[in-house]
């Protein structure tokens, strides 16, 4: 996937890192909450990208620990980032919403588990816009918080804020 692709050659554009560091900075910007990545993920692509000459291993040890995997970017790598920034900034704009199945569906059930299905989603949607208010709380005077991750924290709360208001007015179409 040319999205998991991006992020780890963008990480690893700025620094060299192990799979770990890197499955670490995936947690502390939060983005597997708006990019499809999981820790398993991360593990494959970099051995996927070391296979194909993107990236380059070296093995260290720190100490007492056990030895771990550093990966760079090499000048393939390099290429190919600057190849994929382009490639998927030139594609068309798509939202995939899980909940929009249950949403094209909610005809089809009873009223009491219509009503039950949008409360679990406006729940969620609470849920989220909860955790991106911590987060941008947190980050928003942290001085190792580029702007472009600020951005993203904050183009994640208008959105939320704008399924906040669509899940509301739908539920009063449904009363």
């Amino acid at each position: 996937m040319a999205t998991i692709d991006l992020i780890v050659l963008g990480m690893l554009k700025k620094e060299s890192l192990s799979a770990y560091d890197i499955q670490k900075l995936v947690e502390y910007r939060n983005i597997s909450k708006w990019v499809k990545i999981s820790t398993p993920s991360i593990y494959k692509k970099v051995i996927q990208l070391e296979e194909k000459g993107l990236i380059s291993s070296r093995i260290e040890k720190d100490g007492k620990m056990p030895e771990k995997a550093v990966y760079s970017l090499t000048d393939a790598g390099k290429a190919e980032f600057e190849k994929l920034m382009l490639e998927i900034s030139c594609k068309p704009v798509s939202m995939f919403l899980d909940f929009n199945a249950v949403i094209v569906n909610l005809e089809s059930i009873p009223k009491e588990s219509q009503t039950e299905c949008l409360d679990h989603i406006e729940s969620n949607i609470t849920a989220l816009k909860t955790c991106l208010e911590e987060n941008i709380a947190l980050k928003e005077h942290a001085s190792d918080i580029p702007v472009t991750g600020m951005a993203v924290l904050q183009q994640q709360f208008l959105l939320v804020q704008a399924l906040e208001e669509w899940i509301a007015a739908l539920k009063k179409e449904f009363e």
